[in-house]
Formats: structure tokens, sequence, C-alpha cells
């Protein structure tokens, strides 16, 4: 008896439904065929011990399984329970009316309870466009499958209730999410809050400007004067996530099965990946492609603590994802896209050391030596960073004071306002929805300056031997700056502060 049953892969972070045909025959014999990689391969000795723990049996006839289509690779052990479903419809073990009404996935323990699979998110978003009834796969999954709306998701403990399910014997329970109120619930409770930070108000106020315009940013500092500890406040002060982003950022989550238990990601994400990452991980890709550290961190941060110590490799790729929001992995059969769209937030000491230019310093380090650690970022790397900060320790006047300061919550609030007018302002652009995503011709469109405001622009281009690139830069951040303030035209005093934050473009800055 043949029978079609449906699971599904994921590529890059969309779903393509998989078609399992089983067919019972004379003879003995497994033949598994359509491209499964070694851990489907595997199922066969789960499924029998699974069944045989249960109570069913694989029956001893030649079994033929075929995944299409057969030249699509399927990969993980996310089919186990598919295929189970599958062997007991085409040998009469179960009815098998129902079982091409749904989507199955789950990985089969042998004593017949399930795992966690991954990609839930992306399989239960193709499973209603293709107008399935249901989806049925692990309790710890459900959740987050849930969050796809006219579609019944079924979370499962163990193989013998889906047996009983398509058998008549029991219903399945429902998992049911209202998703606006799950995603409202969590919006307002930052782990860490810019009221614990002590001084630093230039770096604040910096920070303010680069969350406001979606600038990126890289604080120089030496050790100790909390520029980690800064930058981990950043999301703290960005505005919420729309409903839109949190599913495109818990998607790409889901895929990597990194969802947590609650289903849908509220917070925006803050990726911190050590320095000693490869390229691959930082990027995506492998050898069956998963997305990197710059698509985890989308729609959040991606904050690439002491900048110099990555390998010159691993910064360079970030050059063309910076530029264009999503990355592209090309493979011999295939090519997948990933979203990544992330604010990019930077630390470095000014110096091997860590002590830049401090007679009292404990070590300090030859121009030399400095210039060499320097030149481990790039000039390119660095044009894509709008804003560049000097971090000084804090005096113990103001570590000892018992005031607070004011807290993440009334600057995030400065901050949305400044959004919601970029959203205006580019509300007939598809691509452009904050200052820092502006091309050349856009800023010369929203970014008109008067002549006061040039001629200081000017002088300080000639005075302070400013590169070209920073001109694009300094208009962007005085666009931010004049949105914060809630004014219509770019100022001079606007222009004069974007100005401060480009130090690592001065020339002779090291002397």
């Amino acid at each position: 008896m043949l029978v079609k049953i449906f699971g599904s892969a994921v590529f890059g972070v969309e779903a393509t439904t998989i078609t399992v045909e089983v067919n019972i025959d004379k003879g003995i014999g497994y033949h598994l065929v359509g491209l499964p990689d070694n851990a489907i391969k595997e199922s066969s000795y789960r499924i029998s011990a699974a069944l045989n723990n249960n109570k069913y049996k694989l029956p001893g006839k030649k079994i033929t399984i075929n995944m299409a289509p057969a030249d699509l690779r399927k990969e993980g052990s996310a089919y186990d329970l598919t295929l189970a479903i599958g062997i007991l419809a085409a040998s009469n073990q179960i009815k098998p009316e129902k079982v091409g009404d749904y989507i199955i996935m789950g990985e089969l323990s042998l004593d017949g309870s399930l795992q966690p699979i991954k990609g839930a998110l992306p399989i239960a978003i193709k499973a209603r466009e293709e107008g399935f009834k249901g989806f049925i796969l692990p309790k710890q999954n459900a959740k987050e499958a849930a969050i796809v709306s006219d579609l019944k998701v079924f979370g499962v403990e163990n193989i013998t209730e889906v047996i009983n399910f398509f058998d008549e014997k029991a219903e399945l329970e429902q998992t049911i999410i209202d998703t606006r109120a799950e995603f409202y619930k969590n919006l307002d409770n930052p782990e860490f809050d810019f009221a614990d930070v002590k001084g630093q108000e230039s770096v604040k106020r910096s920070m303010e400007i680069a969350a406001a315009g979606g600038h990126n940013i890289i604080l120089v500092g030496p050790p100790g004067s909390g520029k980690t500890m800064l930058s981990k406040r950043l999301p703290s002060i960005l505005p919420p996530m729309t409903l839109q982003e949190a599913l495109e950022t818990t998607k790409i989550h889901s895929v990597v099965g990194k969802v947590k238990e609650s289903g849908l990601m509220c917070q925006r994400p803050f990726r911190s990946p050590h320095h000693t990452i490869s390229d691959v991980a930082l990027v995506g890709g492998g050898q069956y492609p998963q997305p990197g550290e710059i698509s985890l961190s989308h729609n959040g941060v991606l904050f690439l603590d002491e900048l110099p110590e990555f390998k010159r490799t691993v910064l360079e790729v970030m050059r063309q994802p910076l530029e264009d929001r999503e990355v592209t992995i090309s493979r011999a059969r295939f090519t997948v896209t990933y979203p990544s769209s992330f604010m990019l937030v930077a630390s470095m000491n000014p110096s091997p050391s860590g002590y830049f230019n401090d007679p009292d310093a404990p070590v300090t380090s030859s121009p030399a030596e400095m210039q060499r650690y320097l030149s481990k970022i790039s000039g390119p790397l660095l044009d894509r960073i709008d804003i560049h900060i000097e971090v000084n320790p804090v005096p113990f006047e103001k570590l000892s004071e018992e005031q607070l300061a004011e807290p993440s919550k009334l600057i995030r609030e400065r901050v949305t306002k400044a959004r919601e007018k970029q959203s205006e302002r580019f509300i007939e652009l598809e691509n452009v929805h904050y200052n820092a995503q502006m091309s050349v011709k856009q800023i010369r469109k929203f970014c008109k300056l008067s002549e006061e405001s040039k001629n200081l622009l000017k002088n300080a281009m000639e005075r302070l031997n400013l590169s070209a690139r920073a001109y694009d830069r300094i208009l962007k951040v005085s666009r931010t700056i004049a949105d914060l303030e809630g004014v219509t035209d770019i100022s001079s005093a606007h222009i004069s502060e974007a100005i401060q934050y480009r130090s690592l473009d001065r020339e002779g800055w090291l002397g």
C-alpha cells in the first residue's frame, strides 16, 4: 500500500514542503531515497525501537520511502515522526485517511517520546500558506509555531498521542497563543538600564544619537572606562520592535533552534561574539548553510568587543552585509539569503597596552606599535561606522554619587519620537526606515544646509583634515541630532556636534 505524508525542510529562513511517499510491498528490505543525510538514514533504528516500545512494529516487508522533491538535500533528525507515521499508515496499523492533512515533524527517542526540532516557525508559516489543516510537532516547539494565526498547532509529547489521534481514539490539544498580547506583555523590562551608569554624559549622548538614527558606533578608551557596560545597555534605549520585526527575528532564531519557551521574541537581540570567531560563524554558511552572528543580531545590536583583536578577514567579510543589510551565501547547488539589518557597536583600546598618551600609565606603547595596532581596522570598515567616540575613565567623585542617572525609559521615549519623524520622512521609500540607511541621493535631498553650516563644515574638513568619506556621515548624524531636537532644518550647532564624532578620521589622531 502507498501512503503520502508531509514534512518540511528549511532553506535559509524559508520552508519547503517535503512529500514523503511510503510504499510497502512483498519482499524484505528498507530503502530510503530522495537525498537524505546520515541523520535521516539512521532514523530506521530510532523508529524501530520507538514502535516496539509502544506495542507497534516495523513490518517485515519491503519498505520503500521516497522524499520528494528527490533532488533537494534533506537533513536532520526531525523527519523521524513523519516516517514512523507513514510506515504505520502504509502497513494499516493506523487509519491512513487523515495523515495527509497535516504537516508532521519531530525527532523520536527510543521510548517514543519527542525531542524538539529547529525551524518550527518558518515551517508553520509555509503550512498555513499551503492550506494544511494543522501542524503536529513536539510540545517544546508548540508555542513558537502557534505564533502563526489561522493554523491549528498540536504539541505532542510522544508518538502514542499521534497514533491515537489518527485512529480517532483521542483528540489532540491545540496550542493557542494571543500573539499581540504576548508581544506587548514583554516589552518593558530591560535587563540593563542607563540609570546604573555614573558619569559618561557625552558617551550616553552619542549612544542616544546612534539609537535614534540607527548609526553604527565605535567606542575608543582605556580598559575599565565602561565601554562594554555602556554597549550592553544600548538595546534598552532602542525603539520597541514592531510585530513584523519580532516575527522576522524569531524566524531566524527558530532556524538555529534558539527560540526560548515563550515563542515570540520581544526584546531586540544583543549578540557579542568572541574575537576568535571564524568568518563563516560571523556571516553564516557552512556545508549546510546556517545563519551567522550578523543575522542572529538582525533588528538588534552586534557588539564586537576589542575590535582590533578580530582577524582582519573576519572584519572584511562584514563590509558588504553592513551596506546591503542582507547576506547571500552561494553554493554550487543553491543560494540562500539571510537578512542582517543590525546596528554595529564596536569597542577598542587606543593602543596595545590600552593606555593612550597617558603619562601616568603603567605601560605605554610606541607610535609604531600603536599605528600597527590601529591599522588592523581597514579604512573601508571605519567608513561604515558613523560615530567615533572617546571614552574616558570616570572620576571617583562621579562613581561615589548616590543619585541615579537618567533611566533608559526616558531616553527611549526621545529616541522613539525621533524614529517616528524618520518613518514619516521615508514613508515612500521601501528600503529606508531611518537616517543611517540614506543613500547619497537621499542625503542631498533631506540634509540641506544653510550657508553658515556649509562654511562651518568646509572649515572643519580643511582644518581637521577630515576625509571625503566623513562628509556624508557628518550630514547623516547631524540630521539625526536635528530629529532628536524635533526641528526640520539642520543648524550649525548640529553640524559642529556631528563633527566631534569623527575622531578616528582625523589625520594625526595618534599625535
